[in-house]
């Protein structure tokens, strides 16, 4: 047998660091491992054939008789406390949700089912802030189609995703324009600014000789998808009249979506993660600030030790804290 010159304890270690990385990156890679654990646990309230009689429906006629619909709905939610409790206003009332399903059915008439799922599935999850996502089933037992069957179905998957901005300035009231894109993005009804780090005051990257940024990060919590979420950013940009003359040049508000859950995504307008951050100390260290924990889905690397390797081998642009937005 070979002498390594380590003890057991040691070589455990050591095997340890060898399978999964530094010992630096484990903690970091335990605590993230543990809280996608905890959010994929979740309980669920299922409701299953709720009649609701609207007119939905491609034909006129649809639209003006109306029909029978059947309405399945599984919610992950936390149901722990109000079962402990025994307390309905630690819960999510069913009742109620089968009445938000009947009013948002009845409100409006699609032509197509699959709209009406999309709709009734974002009302739910705007209506009940305890779940974060939901299955939902719309049945069409009596569709219009001249051949004998039992039964037409959409079912659709639909939940809050979290994402992380970051958020930079270097012209005009720096302060003023990260509230923007703080408060603009809040303001969207289908996103929710759930904590925003500290701002720091940069030096500029990438070689354009220009003023001293702002920055930070933002965790957003939201129902848009990628590329709307993109627009979303863009369009708080372009209302701080944001002008895109130089490249890395200055701007008065800069708004780069960094992770996306753990998707990794490349479209002609959108790379996520962002291709460049395990390069910029201004953004890891306010990312830092708020989520020590999360690891990058390429690299597989926590976003603390891709901080302290930039900051060890002197690649730093942060210079001091500044306050909050």
């Amino acid at each position: 047998m070979r002498n390594t010159g380590l003890d057991k304890k040691e070589a455990a270690a050591a095997g340890r660091s060898e399978a999964g990385g530094t010992a630096e990156e484990d903690i970091p890679r335990k605590k993230a491992a543990g809280k996608r654990k905890e959010k994929s646990v979740m309980d669920q309230i299922r409701i299953r054939g709720l009649r609701v009689y609207a007119g939905h429906g491609v034909f006129e006629e649809e639209r003006k008789l109306g029909q029978s619909f059947f309405v399945d709905a599984v919610l992950d939610t936390r149901l722990r406390e109000a079962g402990e409790k025994d307390d309905l206003k630690l819960s999510t009332d069913y009742g109620a949700v089968c009445e938000r399903i009947t009013q948002v059915m009845t409100e409006e008439n699609c032509r197509l089912i699959e709209a009406a799922a999309e709709r009734t599935a974002r009302e739910l999850l705007l209506s009940f802030p305890a779940v974060e996502s939901l299955e939902l089933t719309i049945h069409k037992p009596q569709a219009p189609i001249p051949l004998p069957f039992e039964d037409v179905a959409v079912c659709i998957r639909r939940g809050w995703h979290t994402a992380y901005v970051a958020l930079g300035s270097n012209l005009g009231d720096r302060e003023a324009f990260l509230k923007l894109g703080v408060d603009g993005v809040n303001a969207h009804p289908l996103c929710r600014v759930e904590e925003t780090a500290p701002v720091y005051a940069t030096t500029p990257y990438g070689g354009v000789e220009q003023g001293e940024f702002l920055n930070t990060v933002m965790r957003v919590r939201t129902l848009l998808e990628p590329e709307p979420l993109l627009d979303l950013l863009q369009s708080l940009e372009q209302k701080a009249g944001r002008e895109r003359k130089v490249h890395w040049g200055p701007r008065t508000l800069d708004l780069d979506l960094l992770f996306y859950e753990d998707r990794i995504l490349t479209t002609p307008r959108l790379i996520v993660p962002h291709p460049d951050m395990e390069n910029r100390d201004f953004v890891l260290k306010p990312l830092c600030d708020i989520a020590p924990g999360l690891v990058h889905p390429v690299s597989r690397r926590p976003v603390i030790t891709l901080l302290r390797k930039l900051e060890k081998d002197g690649e730093v642009h942060v210079e001091a804290g500044v306050k909050s937005v």
